[in-house]
């Protein structure tokens, strides 16, 4: 059986929005799943001394054009980049990781919940109420969701999830392995597409 496509994402990512648009048909077409993980961009950068693109000198105008400019490319028309970014992504990756120890589907719905009220609905999913609600919606317990957010069992989930991502190299959102080998940023889809197909170039 093929191993599945390992999706590394922050909810506060524009890039990884757009790319969780499109893991799940990518992975379908080669006859992968996709197993969504929540990592927290600011411990990664910490490591790597990177910063959130918006806030780099120069790199930071041109980057809200291209987040733009690539939601258009991939036909993505729903993007809006929000008011507020980047937030802190804590309540949101608890409540996902929360949902996937119960089911890794429930898990995924609710991921793609969250990343579309923040970048989409432009709601403050950093809220932990805010992102129960939103949670709710995929499905889950509102009640169960909020209570995650405080559960120091699934703190220390996340930091082991975070702490495993960046132990294999994760720096930065999205980021995807296929069968251990890394790739970074949505630009990076077409070498997937061509190793999922053909196998190591």
């Amino acid at each position: 059986m093929t191993a599945p496509l390992e999706f590394y994402f922050d909810f506060s990512s524009p890039y990884g929005y757009l790319a969780a648009q499109k893991i799940d048909a990518l992975a379908t077409a080669h006859g992968r799943t996709v197993d969504w993980h929540p990592m927290l961009l600011g411990v990664a950068f910490k490591q790597s001394g990177m910063a959130p693109l918006t806030s780099i000198p120069l790199k930071g105008e041109y980057s809200k054009r291209d987040f733009d400019r690539s939601a258009r490319f991939h036909g993505i028309s729903d993007f809006r980049m929000p008011a507020v970014f980047p937030i802190s992504t804590h309540a949101a990756a608890r409540i996902m990781l929360w949902a996937k120890t119960r089911d890794p589907a429930v898990g995924a719905k609710v991921a793609r919940a969250l990343y579309r009220a923040y970048f989409a609905e432009g709601k403050d999913i950093s809220n932990p109420d805010t992102a129960a609600d939103v949670a709710a919606t995929a499905g889950v317990d509102r009640a169960g969701a909020r209570a995650a957010v405080d559960d120091p069992a699934i703190k220390d989930a996340l930091k082991r999830e975070v702490d495993g991502a960046i132990g294999r190299g994760v720096f930065g959102s999205p980021f995807v392995f296929v069968d251990g080998e890394p790739f970074w940023g949505l630009d990076r889809f077409d070498q997937i597409e061509r190793w999922l197909a053909e196998g190591r170039f």
